[in-house]
């Protein structure tokens, strides 16, 4: 009975090592079954030193040790497998062998087999698919169990004089059978623990910042102003439990949410030197009140006792900051640190993503206003002219044609939206080729054939009108009969395609470059439709020329 309460005093000791020694960052390499050599390497390392510490937690009896060897071998062996458990079984069979005693060969060869069986145990949970089971405190004390079993076996089949070992094994066999399979139990217990706690916080900031993100995200796509830094604001301050939020941009507050909502007040000019300090710097400062003081610029009573500066980098400068703060006498907690950092990068991104998308709309809308710009003077002077020698000889046809300018230019100024249907682009071009068949005459002959299922396509505004234009100039202009414009659209296995042709064969690609009608249709398509949009050219000289347009299929309205 001695030697168990002297075993488990021992113990105890041991296992408050490996406690202290679970607060050390090495210890998280512990919480997998180290399937990279770095890991096996830092088990090998770890383990070896418990098991040579077990050995120097003893207890002589009858001049041998009692000890808690056994528990470094095995536990090496369950995390790091045959080899790793081989590896710490010598290395603390070969520590006990140099300290001698009748039992030192015995002890050495057992403290190999403890690690080899360690390994066994690996070995069989990973077969099985079953590693984390591994993790369960029964399996350490099962193994170690057997382990010590077969420790008292091996001391009564190696050591020498017999009569000594039999003894031995009658006094320690009970007492380290159960000392070293609880104290295994308990240090495989305390990894446990210390992995569900770490995940249970890794989950907990994982599902914070993916329900942050859920919710924030695009909200600065469109415009970051007062009302969407306020709703973020709101956001991180309902899911990280701080004391307050504030959002501020270069010069002044944008939004604050929380405690002091009294006196920090937004659209009010920044106050605080932190903040200066941590846009002037490019960097987060963090005052928690004790190593770095912190107090507020505006109020002497106000509640908040600490700060985290966040600045909202984007493109090479500072956006401006987003600022937690927590009351005094409550602790800045790690993890709302890691979250004040993680959010500030997320909202750095939209702010940045929306001003992408701003100048990417107003370019195209310049874009947009350049194929206008360029239509309506050559057209509205070339038509005039051609309504003003109509109207000499047929008033009726002058007037019709009239309408239709009217029509032309009326849809051309209501057009604002980037967007608009094949029905709308097909209406435009009516207009515009009815004018111009009434300044060619017989020269030009028009066909239009698009399928009804077409007629709802979205495309970009002002897609088919310089195609047509470009025919017309390019091609009919330059004939002196027989010139033909058609227009198809069908559906090629449920694909749409459109089609401008004309029987020309003089605009080929490659000749002058593509034009700049050309080229803005392109790129409109492309960013409005995606990469897959776009137009192609194909021409046989003095035979045809065929522009089709390549839409994607989600592209066609439902």
């Amino acid at each position: 009975m001695d030697v168990t309460f002297a075993l488990l005093q021992q113990m105890s000791v041991y296992l408050v090592v490996a406690y202290l020694f679970s607060k050390t960052p090495i210890f998280d390499q512990l919480f997998t079954v180290a399937p990279r050599q770095r890991h096996r390497l830092v088990v090998y390392v770890v383990f070896s030193a418990f098991c040579i510490l077990g050995t120097y937690l003893s207890l002589e009896v009858h001049g041998a040790i009692a000890n808690n060897r056994a528990i470094g071998a095995v536990m090496g062996g369950l995390l790091g497998g045959p080899a790793v458990g081989l590896a710490v079984g010598i290395t603390g069979g070969l520590h006990r062998y140099t300290l001698g005693g009748f039992t030192d060969l015995a002890c050495a060869v057992s403290t190999t087999v403890d690690g080899l069986i360690g390994g066994l145990v690996h070995i069989y949970y990973l077969r099985h698919r079953r590693p984390q089971a591994i993790f369960s405190p029964w399996v350490p004390f099962l193994a170690t169990l057997g382990a010590e079993c077969l420790q008292m076996l091996i001391i009564l089949a190696v050591a020498r004089p017999f009569d000594d070992a039999v003894a031995l094994v009658r006094v320690i066999a009970a007492p380290m059978i159960l000392c070293n399979a609880v104290g295994a139990a308990l240090f495989m217990a305390i990894i446990r623990d210390r992995r569900n706690m770490f995940e249970k916080f890794g989950n907990i900031f994982s599902n914070k910042a993916l329900r942050i993100a859920e919710s924030a995200v695009g909200l600065a796509v469109h415009q970051f102003d007062r009302d969407t830094a306020e709703t973020i604001a709101r956001i991180v301050f309902e899911e990280t439990g701080v004391g307050a939020v504030s959002i501020t941009d270069r010069e002044r507050i944008l939004a604050y949410v929380g405690r002091g909502s009294d006196h920090h007040r937004p659209d009010t000019p920044i106050s605080s030197d932190l903040t200066r300090l941590a846009i002037a710097e490019n960097r987060v400062v963090f005052a928690d009140g004790f190593e770095t003081p912190f107090a507020c610029s505006i109020d002497d009573h106000c509640p908040l006792g600490s700060a985290l500066v966040v600045p909202l980098r984007g493109d090479g400068e500072v956006l401006g900051c987003i600022k937690l703060y927590e009351p005094k006498g409550k602790l800045f907690l790690n993890i709302n640190r890691r979250m004040g950092e993680g959010i500030a990068r997320l909202l750095a991104t939209n702010i940045l993503a929306g001003r992408f998308e701003q100048q990417k709309t107003l370019l195209l809308q310049a874009e947009l206003k350049l194929v206008q710009a360029q239509v309506n003077p050559h057209f509205l002077f070339n038509t005039l002219n051609t309504i003003g020698a109509v109207t000499r000889i047929d008033p009726d046809r002058a007037r019709q044609l009239l309408m239709h300018l009217s029509n032309f230019f009326r849809k051309n100024l209501k057009r604002a939206s980037d967007v608009s249907t094949l029905r709308e682009e097909l209406d435009h071009v009516r207009s515009y080729l009815e004018i111009e068949q009434a300044r060619y005459g017989d020269r030009l002959q028009v066909a239009i054939r698009v399928d009804d299922r077409l007629l709802d396509l979205r495309l970009p505004t002002f897609t088919l009108q310089p195609l047509v234009e470009n025919a017309v100039k390019h091609g009919i202009s330059t004939m002196l009969s027989g010139g033909r414009i058609g227009i198809f659209g069908w559906l090629d296995h449920g694909e749409p395609i459109l089609l401008v042709e004309d029987n020309a064969g003089c605009y080929c690609p490659g000749e002058g470059g593509s034009g700049l009608g050309l080229s803005i249709v392109d790129k409109r398509l492309q960013a409005q439709l995606g990469g897959m949009a776009g137009i192609e050219v194909a021409c046989r000289a003095g035979a045809w020329t065929r522009v089709s347009i390549r839409i994607p299929r989600p592209a066609v309205a439902a």
